[in-house]
Order: C-alpha cells, then sequence, then structure tokens
C-alpha cells in the first residue's frame, strides 16, 4: 500500500478538531484582520470591518501585544478554536482557518505555503500599516472609519 499521507502537510491530513495547540496556532496567516474593530448595523444586519484596532495591538509586528491575555484585556475579543470556529462568522475570505474549514488550499502567501512570514505583508493581505490605534478616535465617529479593502 502505498501512503503518501506522510509526504503532506499536516492541515492537508489532518481535520482541523485534529490538531495539537502548536499546528492550530501556526496555522493563522498572521495578517491580522480578525483584529479590526467591526460594526454591527442591527436594522441591516450589516457587518462593516473599520481600520481601527485596539491598544494592544502592535502595528509594527501586525500582532496583538498581549496574546495570551487578550481575551482577559479585551472581554470582547475572541479565542478562536476548532469548537467555535462555525459560530465566528467574522474571519475574512483569506483567513487560513476560514479557507481549511471550506476545503479549501492555503493561499501562496501563506508563511507554511511560502516559507516566510513576511509573505502575507508583502502580498498586501495583511492590516501592516493600515490601521488606527481606536483611543485616538471617538467611538461616535468610528462609522468614518469603515473600509472596504478587508476580503
Amino acid at each position: 500500500m502505498n501512503d503518501d499521507s506522510h509526504k503532506q502537510p499536516f492541515w492537508k491530513t489532518k481535520k482541523l478538531c485534529e490538531l495539537s495547540r502548536e499546528q492550530w496556532e501556526s496555522l493563522c496567516d498572521r495578517c491580522a484582520k480578525c483584529c479590526l474593530l467591526k460594526l454591527d448595523f442591527e436594522d441591516t444586519g450589516e457587518r462593516c470591518y473599520t481600520h481601527l484596532v485596539c491598544h494592544y495591538f502592535d502595528e509594527n509586528l501586525c500582532q496583538c501585544s498581549c496574546y495570551e491575555d487578550r481575551t482577559i484585556k479585551v472581554p470582547t475579543c475572541v479565542q478562536l478554536m476548532p469548537q467555535n470556529l462555525e459560530a465566528v462568522n467574522f474571519m475574512p475570505a483569506t483567513c487560513a482557518y476560514r479557507l481549511l474549514s471550506e476545503g479549501k488550499n492555503l493561499a501562496w502567501w501563506h508563511h507554511l505555503v511560502s516559507g516566510s512570514i513576511e509573505t502575507v505583508h508583502e502580498a498586501g493581505v495583511s492590516i501592516r500599516g493600515k490601521t488606527i490605534c481606536e483611543d485616538l478616535v471617538d467611538p461616535d465617529d468610528w462609522e468614518e472609519h469603515i473600509v472596504e479593502w478587508v476580503e
């Protein structure tokens, strides 16, 4: 019997619910689009992304500066897990977790494919250089910061 599964990357041979914590975390493509603040409009059911991020977002690293404690420090921050992936409906179309859950492949710029954590930024997929800290904007003005570039 010819078993080529040992030659395949883990995300092609395992279900998301079968991944180790390390494998799960490594799937994050580091785009940080999930860190963008979103506005939900109850009257229309529409969800819009803004280019606003919380004050824990590290613009240079394009990631949360308190990742392990993020849900404690920011109670509205969602910890994505295999168990809640389907319920978390705000992941962008480019998100590795979403792509894999939909049976699609990782993008060429994903670090597990390209071999570099910089390709997500080089491809222009990440939010690096595109954000403003929410502390600098009056919450009544957040609607003025809605963006269309999130896929």
